[in-house]
């Protein structure tokens, strides 16, 4: 039997929509079962007390030797943090002072379930109740020590909190702050940062 060149191109046509139709769904299939890449959320730090443009309160600043306001560590808020977090550090130093910086604060030992301190974490004893250690600053004193600059051009302070994968640095309240960095870097997942600048 013969067939006529119509019915020839009409098969094929049939034919080749039956291949495009087939090629879809395999396609579509393959699609929906490939797991679809989660966007990574961004580890980040911010703080009431010091929003972006503003002056540096002084409840923030040292209160001893010729720097007088509160001595009150900032709020601190942070979100973001790797998911196999086992515990949270903070320092904050002043890359700018002479030599190796001037340590302002350490803490470590901050449960992973906590992503936010009050003010005054420190002198409230906020931090104590939830198990944290702090280390002892550059000013000699137990947890923090405000910013107090020398006079001249004003100083950069950086706020970093550290998200670990221990929950056991084996570090004590009142050890050398350049300690809890080294066992706090040894541990790190992910940091979170916020700088800001003080002169007088």
């Amino acid at each position: 039997m013969r067939l006529a060149c119509s019915d020839v191109r009409l098969a094929v046509s049939c034919f080749r929509r039956s291949c495009l139709a087939l090629s879809m769904l395999c396609a579509a299939a393959i699609a929906a079962n490939v797991p679809r890449a989660s966007a990574q959320t961004t580890f980040t730090l911010t703080s009431t007390d010091l929003p972006a443009g503003k002056p540096v309160p002084p409840s923030l600043l040292f209160d001893q030797t010729d720097c007088k306001g509160g001595n009150r560590s900032p709020q601190l808020s942070w979100h973001g943090a790797p998911a196999a977090t086992r515990s949270f550090a903070i320092t904050m130093i002043d890359p700018d002072a002479p030599g190796r910086g001037w340590w302002h604060w350490a803490v470590a030992g901050i449960p992973a379930t906590v992503t936010q301190l009050p003010g005054n974490a420190s002198a409230s004893g906020a931090l104590r109740k939830m198990g944290a250690v702090e280390s002892r600053n550059d000013f000699d004193v137990d947890g923090y020590g405000g910013p107090c600059p020398p006079a001249g051009k004003p100083h950069r302070y950086v706020i970093t909190v550290y998200a670990l994968d221990s929950d056991d640095l084996r570090l004590r309240q009142g050890r050398p702050a350049l300690m809890f960095e080294h066992e706090i870097r040894a541990t790190t997942l992910a940091t979170a940062q916020l700088i800001f600048t003080y002169g007088r």
